[in-house]
């Protein structure tokens, strides 16, 4: 053989060994952990539906079911949640996860959770690493799912998904977003008796579609029964969508409603004694300083009148390439005395945010799932390691209340905590939070119901009870705004003084638009508007102008009122559909949306006077199915756009559930999600079968105790026991 052909013969070897290197995946073998299985005493029980109920000795046994189940039917979500708290994203989806790899160094999550781990109770732990166990038996057992380098995980790993997720619920990477913007976003607030900006109250959160909560007292009910609506809009996917489950053990947790994926415990729903629903709300939670820095050291700022310094690290980012290969990346991390910090041509920033070394999140819900009175439910709150959250409440003792949940920093007076501070001062650094007790609640109003749509804390009922907003710090942002869903709420509540359990049900799934409500005025806006002489858009115009508000799938008012608000959604900056709330928009603006939403209709319809469930559709593998609702609608729904000209609903009436304890005290509820259980797998029989009954605005009963769920029984077993689908 030649010498070039044995070069040739060598070249071509390295470039065999690097791309089986790159390209041929490394086996992963997690057999030391199929015994895992052997340390817990759970049983899963699978309804006709398909959900989960959990049935463990202990409260670690459940822990350790429920994260099973989940696993069963949404591996890769968990998988994902857990890989975004580890900042490890990076290494499965290249640069795209290399901003939240980032962003979990910059925050410091990992010293966070090893800092705050053994404050939690020795139950709480045990929670949690059995949940940890459910998720890495899992893994065991279906080696060729799990992505390379995540399992085994631990209880750590549990509470850094929480100390990860939750900020991102109030907007935190929006915050973080804006500070590597080409230039300084928002001005600096003046000092304490300088010229004064502006303080705006809380805004509508943009980062969620809200969620709706009533709780309606005996004496307002038709049987003298209490009744509670659990309705979150969620996504229909994704690391934010909502799980069913049960969760039951022989140490007394006995709760069943929705949960997020990594969550070992029940979000909101309700046990034998007491019920709770969250809504989305918007206290200022978040503060940007703008320091200054030392002329003559980069490394230095100003406090207090004294140069500090910053810590200064490098985080190292892994990032795939192709294949496996991973390359690190070097960037670096900042830390002020304010917190995480950020070094741009504009300036240097700080972040302070509400949960900054909280771990207990997980410790606080899985108090309250066993809570069995408004005293436990109240002592569980007043944790505050949930940072925001409206909470609706009722229970078998007749009592109802709202809460105006926030984990709200003490801030000095005088300054505009809505802007950027000055970050030279102990007087912008807020290190304490506001009692439980004192944040704005109503309980046992006179009027016999609460409700909360995202909407102000200040109108929740009617008539005397409700809090004072002339009580509560401007500092602390909370939301003057009514939703459109907000006023339904309390005109259908108010008006009806024996409140039936059929007409609790139809008040959720009301589909009209208030006459007070901004939808109304855009309306009205349009069509008295000097409006084109087109033949199309004068018959749309006149479908509007006799539209009824309703947004009933046989409406083609919805259809033209929605996609013009949907086109605003898209072009206008600042503007949310999500929440039709304070929003005052030209009448030329609104009158270009209306021209393009006719123009839509045309091209992929071929004429204007179109249903609203012909565009509105609930898509789910080969389900399709029109359905009512529409934005800031009760019954809430929210569409993308189909290259096909129709809207696929992907936000909304997500994990939906009514709760009713009758006279007695004897509970019973009925629930919908608006897929199924199983998330992850087209081929299961519960990958679309709630979907029907969630486009027809129907609910399933929920099976709690056991001789309705063995009636009602399809699948038991131990986790690791073969499975037919």
């Amino acid at each position: 053989m030649k010498r070039w052909q044995k070069w040739l013969l060598i070249f071509l070897l390295v470039i065999g060994l690097a791309a089986a290197y790159l390209f041929i995946p490394i086996p992963i073998n997690l057999s030391a952990y199929r015994g895992l299985g052997e340390q817990y005493d759970v049983r899963i029980l699978r309804d006709t539906w398909g959900i989960p109920h959990i049935f463990g000795v202990t409260d670690a046994d459940a822990a350790f079911g429920l994260a099973y189940a989940h696993a069963e039917d949404d591996f890769a979500t968990l998988q994902l949640t857990l890989l975004a708290a580890r900042g490890q994203l990076a290494t499965v989806f290249g640069q795209d996860g290399a901003p939240n790899d980032y962003m979990v160094q910059l925050l410091r999550i990992e010293r966070q959770v090893e800092a705050g781990y053994d404050t939690l109770s020795p139950e709480t732990q045990q929670i949690l690493q059995a949940y940890a166990d459910g998720l890495t038996f899992y893994a065991a057992l279906h080696e060729d799912e799990v992505y390379p380098g995540l399992f085994p995980v631990t209880g750590q790993d549990m509470v850094a998904a929480a100390v990860h997720k939750t900020p991102l619920f109030f907007g935190l990477d929006g915050a973080l977003g804006e500070l590597f913007a080409d230039e300084r976003r928002r001005p600096v607030s003046p000092r304490p008796g300088q010229t004064w900006l502006p303080y705006q109250p809380g805004a509508p959160n943009p980062y969620f579609a809200g969620s709706n909560t009533f709780a309606v007292a005996p004496s307002r009910t038709s049987d003298g029964s209490t009744y509670l609506l659990v309705n979150a809009h969620q996504p229909y996917a994704g690391a934010l969508s909502f799980y069913e489950a049960h969760i039951r053990s022989e140490e007394g947790w006995d709760a069943v409603g929705g949960l997020i994926p990594g969550m070992p415990s029940i979000a909101h729903g309700h046990n034998r004694h007491i019920g709770w629903a969250f809504t989305v709300n918007s206290p200022d939670l978040i503060d940007t300083y703008v320091l200054e820095i030392n002329p003559d050291n980069p490394n230095q700022y100003r406090f207090d009148g004294q140069w500090r310094d910053l810590e200064v690290e490098k985080a190292t980012l892994r990032v795939k390439i192709m294949g496996r290969l991973i390359i690190p990346i070097k960037r670096e991390i900042l830390w002020s005395i304010y917190g995480p910090t950020v070094r741009q041509d504009h300036g240097t920033y700080a972040i302070r945010y509400a949960m900054m070394g909280r771990v207990g999140l997980f410790e606080q819900f899985f108090r309250l799932n066993k809570a069995t009175s408004l005293a436990e439910m109240q002592a569980a709150m007043e944790l505050l390691q949930l940072p925001m959250f409206n909470m609706g409440y009722a229970d078998a003792q007749g009592n109802i209340a709202y809460y105006y949940n926030a984990v709200m920093p003490v801030r000095a007076e005088g300054y505009n905590w809505r802007q950027y501070l000055p970050g030279d001062s102990s007087e912008t650094l807020w290190t304490e939070y506001v009692p439980f007790a004192q944040l704005p609640s109503v309980l046992n109003p006179p009027s016999g119901f609460i409700q909360n749509g995202n909407s102000t804390p200040f109108q929740t009922t009617l008539g005397p009870g409700n809090p004072n907003p002339a009580d509560y710090s401007l500092t602390w942002g909370i939301e003057t705004h009514q939703t459109n869903r907000a006023l339904q709420a309390l005109t259908l509540l108010g008006a009806d003084e024996a409140i039936t359990w059929e007409a609790f049900k139809a008040y959720k799934y009301d589909l009209f638009y208030h006459p007070d409500s901004d939808m109304a005025m855009y309306v009205n806006q349009i069509v008295g508007a000097d409006l084109p002489d087109d033949v199309d858009v004068q018959a749309a115009a006149a479908i509007l102008a006799a539209w009824d508000l309703q947004t009933n799938p046989e409406s083609t008012g919805a259809t033209l009122a929605i996609l013009t608000i949907l086109q605003l959604n898209e072009t206008s900056s600042g503007f949310n559909a999500s929440r039709l709330v304070g929003h005052p928009i030209p009448t030329e603006q609104l009158v270009t949306s209306f021209i393009a939403a006719v123009q839509h209709l045309k091209q992929h319809f071929g004429r204007v006077d179109v249903s609203w469930s012909e565009v509105n559709r609930l898509i789910r593998g080969e389900v399709d199915l029109g359905m009512g609702g529409g934005p800031d609608i009760l019954h809430a729904t929210y569409g993308e756009r189909l290259p096909d000209g129709r809207l696929r609903v992907f936000v909304g009436d997500a994990y939906l559930m009514v709760v009713r304890w009758d006279a007695a005290g004897n509970v019973m509820a009925e629930s919908i999600h608006q897929y199924g259980s199983n998330v992850q797998h087209p081929n299961s029989p519960h990958y679309a079968d709630q979907a029907p009954l969630a486009a027809n605005r129907q609910l399933k009963p929920v099976w709690y105790n056991e001789a309705d769920i063995r009636a009602n029984l399809k699948l038991e077993y131990r986790p690791g026991e073969e499975m037919s689908r």
